[in-house]
């Protein structure tokens, strides 16, 4: 970690990644490529519990607005994701592929969170690879515009109607010693199950979100 640089961590807060390609080079350039992140996305997110609010995979870095995880660290969860994807890309694993490090800003309002968004959403557009945010595949914005899924589940108003609809609340199993168990297998077969504390703190802010209007998200 860089001198001077904190990380405030175990404090419930959403988090606002961003971590990049080696030397910035576009290693995520190919459609094939992002694919393989999103992929790896969903399956660290099952594996350690936490939730995605949102992300882009650009070319050369990504973007996450995510919780904490409820199994690991979060320094654990992007090591992991980055050597996920790394190894199952050509030459991945034979060539340094990734910055070491990442930037992490805490997320303590609903007004951040909303900014986040919004800046993850029409960074594709910045960057003049597309007219609109609808046209760049590899980000939550398709989730936020339609209510449909993706590959990766986002926690969203949309998400949380569907499991009230459902009457199932999220919740993360832990894996007990020696027993490999996918996150969220309750909710998966269907089970009603009680929120953790952190759930029912993020499903609140959740709740909250429902009163705001579509642009603030997606504009």
């Amino acid at each position: 970690m860089p001198w001077g640089l904190k990380r405030y961590q175990q404090a419930g807060h959403l988090h606002f990644i961003t971590f990049s390609c080696y030397r910035r080079a576009p290693l995520l350039g190919t459609g094939q490529a992002r694919d393989r992140f999103v992929k790896a996305l969903e399956q660290a997110r099952r594996w350690y519990g936490f939730y995605v609010v949102g992300y882009v995979v650009m070319p050369e870095h990504v973007h996450l607005l995510i919780s904490e995880p409820e199994r690991g660290s979060l320094a654990l969860v992007l090591q992991m994701l980055k050597q996920g994807v790394s190894r199952r890309l050509p030459g991945g694993s034979q060539t340094r592929f990734w910055q070491p490090r990442y930037y992490d800003f805490n997320v303590w309002s609903e007004r951040k969170r909303v900014e986040k968004l919004r800046y993850l959403h029409r960074n594709p557009v910045t960057r003049g690879l597309v007219a609109s945010p609808e046209q760049w595949a590899w980000s939550s914005f398709g989730h936020y515009s339609t209510g449909e899924d993706g590959v990766v589940e986002i926690e969203s108003q949309w998400t949380a109607r569907k499991r009230e609809r459902m009457g199932i609340y999220q919740t993360v199993r832990r894996r007990e010693s020696g027993i490999k168990a996918p996150a969220f297998a309750n909710c998966a077969k269907g089970r009603a199950t009680r929120p953790s504390a952190k759930g029912q703190l993020l499903s609140a802010g959740f709740k909250k979100a429902h009163r705001l209007s579509a642009w603030g998200v997606l504009g």
